[in-house]
């Protein structure tokens, strides 16, 4: 522990990977800060506490389970002349429930919410529900981030402390993020899109066809801003919008 301690090759190798698991990150703050958003604030705030929990679980098993993890990238079926590992299976497999989720989500957005599903979004069968989807979601987005880890170090302690602190990141700025797609409808339509994106990108990873990452963070960090102008710009309309009603006169 004291070489990890006293060497600066380690903790460069942990600085540079708790910025990617953080990164990885993004995705998967972005979905659970969607998925909490239709059930009540009580229980989003433990679901939340839940599913971040059960991430950091998820990616310390894998990282203790190396052998069995680097096994995942074998082929073990061929379609259409594509070899698939049963890693790529999962990311396919999970690409298409993000884009199948996201769409049923701006479905219910655009038509509205009926009284039945009023009702349900209530209901403790809500809440398990919505745990159930951040189990699988974190199963998912923890495979991709442990074999990226395994890539970048060669120390499991170095991996272990790298996802701890990406998670504890993960943890803080999932309450404020999860509040602002509250408070502003707009901005969950955005996220819901952006999952759609993800979701292709992590079919496209599994079909060997690599979208890189930084083109997804990019065009994600540009509608953000964006929307952040836009929100910024309807509370200053907000907050002027009496002044300019005493100042038209009467007639």
């Amino acid at each position: 522990m004291m070489d990890l301690l006293t060497s600066p090759e380690a903790w460069a190798a942990l600085l540079t990977l708790t910025a990617l698991e953080i990164v990885l990150g993004i995705d998967n703050v972005i979905f659970l800060s969607v998925i909490v958003s239709r059930i009540p604030a009580a229980q989003a705030k433990s679901a939340r506490r839940i599913g971040l929990a059960l991430a950091l679980v998820f990616r310390i098993l894998l990282l203790s389970m190396l052998v069995w993890l680097i096994g995942l990238t074998a082929p073990v079926l061929t379609v259409m002349g594509i070899d698939l590992s049963w890693r790529d299976l999962i990311l396919i497999g999970g690409g298409l429930f993000l884009i199948a989720k996201a769409t049923h989500e701006i479905h219910a957005e655009v038509e509205g919410p009926t009284d039945g599903e009023v009702v349900a979004s209530r209901s403790t069968n809500a809440f398990a529900w919505v745990i159930v989807q951040i189990v699988v979601i974190d199963i998912i987005f923890s495979l991709d981030s442990v074999i990226t880890a395994i890539g970048m170090a060669q120390d499991l302690r170095i991996m272990i402390a790298a996802v701890i602190i990406a998670c504890a990141v993960m943890y803080l700025s999932s309450g404020p993020v999860a509040a602002f797609v509250a408070e502003y409808p707009t901005t969950k339509m955005l996220a819901l899109a952006f999952l759609v994106l993800i979701g292709v990108a992590l079919v496209a990873d599994g079909l060997s066809f690599h979208i890189p990452r930084a083109y997804i963070y990019t065009a994600i960090v540009f509608s953000g801003a964006v929307e952040t102008f836009n929100v910024l710009a309807k509370r200053n309309r907000r907050k002027h919008k009496p002044f300019r009603q005493a100042a038209d006169p009467p007639r």
